[in-house]
């Protein structure tokens, strides 16, 4: 659900504007879009059941009533169907380069397919690297779309090019940044399971308490960040977007942040990353407000 609506949202109101405002066909136009959403959809799929199939063990002592393979579906399935999916996505993705002006996608989605399976095999347990990897791919899912497009962005000179640029790096940060707080809160939430095990995580390593300084650390820096933002959109008179940015983003960011301050139990933890999840969400939805805007987004 997240993949299809910050693709879809993102093409419809961030790339569409600037194309239609330069008349240039896009290189994701109808189908195509489509297609690459169900691309990143079945990638991430295969994702995650590869992670879970190296994870039943820890699964199994951090979310026991959550565990999927072996009790719902035998391990040789779960491995042919990250296969089928793996496959389809990649598939799909040098369907795309072959059959339009996209360049690429196969390639830069079969590395995405790799790095999710090393991450499952090893990168996951280690000291911070795992959670950047996930926090990179996820800043991917966004940016996958202006590198589906970069064909006619540096071709056409119509094009707004560092508009979409600019954007394209804010939603990525943001995205890589949510990502990376909710990773070590999750980390935080299935210490136990991951010592048993024998992991690297940086609440094993460095410690809870540290963790959540690292956390807190980068929650505050978004939410600067995002002010600062919201002041320079200001300037627009984007009145409605900037109150929908407090409002839905960055309140929900300070309370996490008290949340973190007080959170002591795994519990405590599982809400503190939902409530994250739920950001992530209002985040991507705020990309409305450029098709909202759109005759001032154009000269942003």
């Amino acid at each position: 659900m997240f993949i299809v609506i910050a693709q879809g949202l993102f093409q419809w109101a961030v790339i569409l504007p600037v194309y239609e405002h330069a008349k240039v066909p896009a290189n994701l136009a109808g189908a195509n879009l489509w297609w690459l959403m169900l691309a990143s959809v079945c990638i991430a799929a295969a994702g995650n059941i590869i992670n879970d199939y190296f994870d039943l063990n820890i699964d199994q002592v951090n979310k026991p009533e959550k565990v999927v393979i072996d009790k719902y579906v035998r391990r040789r399935w779960a491995i042919i169907w990250h296969l089928i999916l793996s496959g389809f996505g990649i598939g799909i993705s040098f369907y795309l380069d072959t059959s339009s002006s996209i360049a690429l996608l196969g390639w830069a989605n079969t590395m995405c397919v790799v790095l999710l399976f090393v991450y499952s095999i090893t990168l996951k347990k280690k000291l911070l690297i795992g959670n950047v990897v996930i926090s990179l791919l996820t800043a991917w899912v966004i940016l996958v779309v202006p590198f589906a497009e970069s064909s006619q962005l540096l071709r056409q000179s119509a094009l707004d090019v560092q508009k979409i640029t600019r954007l394209s790096l804010l939603y990525g940060a943001f995205a890589f940044i949510i990502s990376l707080i909710r990773e070590v809160v999750k980390d935080i939430e299935d210490v136990e399971g991951d010592r048993r095990y024998g992991c690297k995580t940086m609440p094993i390593v460095w410690g809870i308490q540290v963790s959540k300084i690292f956390t807190a650390t980068w929650l505050m820096i978004l939410i600067v960040t995002l002010l600062a933002v919201q002041l320079y959109v200001l300037t627009f008179g984007w009145w409605l977007s900037a109150l929908y940015c407090v409002v839905a983003i960055i309140l929900p960011c300070v309370q996490s942040l008290m949340q973190l301050k007080r959170a002591t139990s795994p519990n405590d933890f599982h809400a503190l990353s939902s409530r994250i999840k739920l950001v992530m969400l209002t985040g991507i939805v705020s990309m409305m407000f450029f098709r909202w805007y759109v005759s001032d987004a154009l000269f942003m």
